[in-house]
């Protein structure tokens, strides 16, 4: 059997050891829990770093993290169903905004005599019409 040359092949056949990882953690009942993420395909993927920078740099500075070896990661989420591995992936989704919802400036008071109108037939119309159904 000739030697596999895995030197150019961009998903080599066995997943090599990264080593220890920074991995994303979120605060829990129970103490921290670790970050799972979606591939862009829908697929569920734990996510380490091989840097502190590049985790910063993708999920940003208020984003908590330990240090966690690939072997402990998977099996951390393996009894998950979790058998993906990500490590340093590029990008990630931006985070929702922390602006308020603006209150609605305008009440029920505020309403148009038509539109109220328009509601009261209608709500008269669906009444009837349930009545209809039961008298039959």
């Amino acid at each position: 059997m000739s030697p596999v040359d895995r030197s150019e092949d961009p998903e080599p056949s066995e997943p090599t050891p990264a080593g220890l990882l920074f991995v994303p953690v979120r605060s829990g009942p129970a103490g921290c829990t670790a970050r799972f993420f979606r591939t862009p395909l829908g697929g569920r993927t734990a996510v380490g770093f091989t840097s502190a920078a590049k985790l910063t740099a993708t999920l940003g500075t208020e984003q908590a993290c330990v240090r966690l070896s690939e072997r402990a990661l998977r099996s951390l989420a393996a009894p998950l169903g979790v058998t993906a591995l990500t490590v340093d992936p590029p990008f990630s989704a931006p985070a929702p905004s922390a602006t308020p919802v603006p209150e609605r400036e305008h009440t029920w008071r505020d309403w148009h005599p038509q539109h109220v109108g328009a509601l009261r037939v209608t709500g008269a119309a669906a009444v009837i019409a349930y009545l209809n159904l039961l008298i039959g």
